[in-house]
């Protein structure tokens, strides 16, 4: 992979992540509602489902999805109801996490890994149960492949700079979250949430309606 279809790759990825989704939404909610670092388990979760969805592709994956009815719809249905869900969870939110630890203060370091736990499954399932996701790394990732050169290798290069790139775009989101936090209202916050779980269920509407390219 050259350096010049490295950048060209970048600059596609980035205008693709950067267009709010499902990862995006949580890393704006989790920033207003538990601040930057509150919200980088979540990034990583994001992160890890990157290098997935990027090793999938690379062993077809995405190719048995676009073939198979089956298997696309059962990822599909699965995606949209664990969105479904979340969006649920965040319009009924009354400010502040909804799944906040409930440490005591003699404990008060105990909820702490446990919470880092489920922003960083919630981010990670949200991204691997989208069979989009899946689909769209298929049709574009491959075109900046080199098939006469090692792929392996060049996998992981676009791995990598899918990873960072979605990172960076995350901690932006975050730092956003985070700062209207502390120059909202509590209930100007609130809506932050309750604006992300709506856009949350129409994302889940559009994965439920979503069909493969000529189907």
């Amino acid at each position: 992979m050259t350096l010049a279809t490295a950048l060209l790759f970048s600059i596609v990825a980035l205008a693709a992540i950067a267009t709010p989704g499902p990862t995006v939404l949580l890393a704006l909610s989790n920033g207003s509602r538990r601040g930057v670092r509150g919200a980088l388990p979540g990034i990583l979760g994001a992160v890890l489902s990157d290098f997935v969805l990027v090793g999938a592709v690379a062993l077809g994956l995405g190719a048995l999805l676009a073939a198979s009815e089956f298997w696309f719809s059962m990822l599909k249905w699965v995606g949209a109801v664990y969105l479904a869900w979340l969006g649920i969870r965040m319009l009924r939110s009354k400010g502040g996490s909804f799944d906040a630890p409930r440490a005591n203060a003699a404990e008060p370091s105990q909820g702490i890994p446990k919470e880092g736990r489920k922003v960083f499954l919630k981010s990670f399932l949200v991204a691997v149960t989208n069979p989009k996701g899946y689909l769209f790394c298929s049709a574009l990732m491959p075109q900046f492949i080199d098939p006469s050169a090692a792929q392996g290798m060049q996998y992981a290069i676009i791995s990598v700079l899918f990873a960072s790139l979605d990172a960076a775009v995350m901690l932006v989101y975050a730092f956003v979250g985070a700062r209207a936090m502390r120059l909202l209202t509590a209930a100007a916050a609130r809506w932050i949430d309750r604006t992300c779980g709506a856009m949350l269920l129409a994302l889940a509407g559009s994965l439920a309606f979503y069909r493969r390219s000529g189907t």
